[in-house]
């Protein structure tokens, strides 16, 4: 709430992002309202009132590379009838796992790809549109690659924001983003839907995307879809939120792909003025998330190998 009060006095209504404030030499107040120290002292003890009275304030839990996988796993195998009929509420009832077709279930992968790796928040990845993207052949080492390049982020409204370089992975299929968008673009044309416009688009039907450039899939949308794709692999969709990606993707390239955590500040845009450092703990670390490992287990020299890793091969504790 005090987010979108803040928007709304700085974007709407001018006042900017500097604190409120008293000038001494002219008497006259200037600066956020929302961002007084008055209101921020207050947050604090709201939120100490709140622990106090047994409620935890929680995060969205981390989608884990393994939950990816089986979201991959299911939606690559779901049967597609080859055509974008609609289907009626009595067999929406009778069937309810046939919440979305195919094709649907393509761009939502892609979608989760795209919001992982990046570490996007969900509603940036929506506004990505095809003009945003240039796929290439690397001219030294002949890789594929995906350059995504955002307008607009949330921290920076203005651009000049990084771009995003993405490769093929061929070890981990289901979180290959080469593979994501070649499947939603081949998808795209034998639709017959022009690529321009935004990528991820509004559903129409089961199984069926707007061809209007303009539509893009509703924040609302997503999360319905996000929500029931995590039934469909029989995971309680409670814990989760649009957030999940972005903390899953900070915990997959720490402990997975064993990124320093510089390079993942710098990556994910945390590092332009390090004034939110708390944000990459909070991501990496939560009460919400799985437990990696039992208790009785960190020193258990018999304790099971983890699963090999990609470049190595290792799969000691310690790679």
């Amino acid at each position: 709430m005090r987010a979108a009060i803040s928007h709304k006095f700085g974007r709407d209504f001018g006042f900017g992002d500097q604190p409120w404030g008293r000038n001494a030499a002219t008497g006259q107040y200037s600066g956020n309202p929302s961002l007084s120290v008055t209101v921020s002292q207050y947050m604090v003890s709201l939120q100490r009132r709140k622990v106090r009275a047994g409620e935890d304030v929680t995060s969205a839990r981390a989608i884990t590379h393994e939950t990816m996988k089986k979201l991959y796993e299911y939606n690559v195998n779901f049967a597609s009838d080859g055509t974008r009929a609609t289907t009626s509420r009595k067999r929406k009832a009778e069937h309810p796992e046939q919440w979305a077709g195919y094709r649907v279930r393509r761009m939502l992968h892609l979608l989760y790809v795209v919001s992982m790796l990046c570490l996007l928040r969900v509603e940036e990845a929506l506004r990505i549109m095809w003009t945003d993207i240039r796929m290439f052949v690397t001219d030294k080492d002949k890789l594929h690659c995906v350059q995504l390049d955002l307008p607009f982020r949330k921290q920076a409204q203005n651009g000049g924001i990084a771009p995003f370089f993405l490769y093929a992975n061929a070890q981990e299929p289901h979180l290959c983003p080469i593979r994501a968008f070649a499947e939603w673009w081949s998808i795209s044309k034998a639709m017959k839907i022009e690529s321009a416009g935004y990528i991820f688009r509004k559903r129409v039907g089961n199984d069926d995307v707007s061809a209007r450039a303009s539509d893009s899939m509703s924040y609302e949308s997503f999360v319905e879809c996000f929500k029931n794709n995590l039934l469909d692999v029989s995971i309680d969709p409670r814990p989760y939120g649009t957030h999940s990606f972005r903390r899953g993707g900070c915990q997959y390239l720490a402990m997975v792909k064993r990124w320093p955590i510089r390079d993942i500040c710098t990556w994910g845009g945390w590092a332009e003025n390090f004034d939110s450092a708390g944000t990459i703990f909070k991501y990496l670390l939560s009460s919400v998330d799985a437990p990696l490992l039992d208790r009785q287990d960190y020193f258990n020299p018999k304790r099971a190998a983890s699963d090999p890793c990609n470049q190595c091969g290792r799969t000691c504790t310690c790679a």
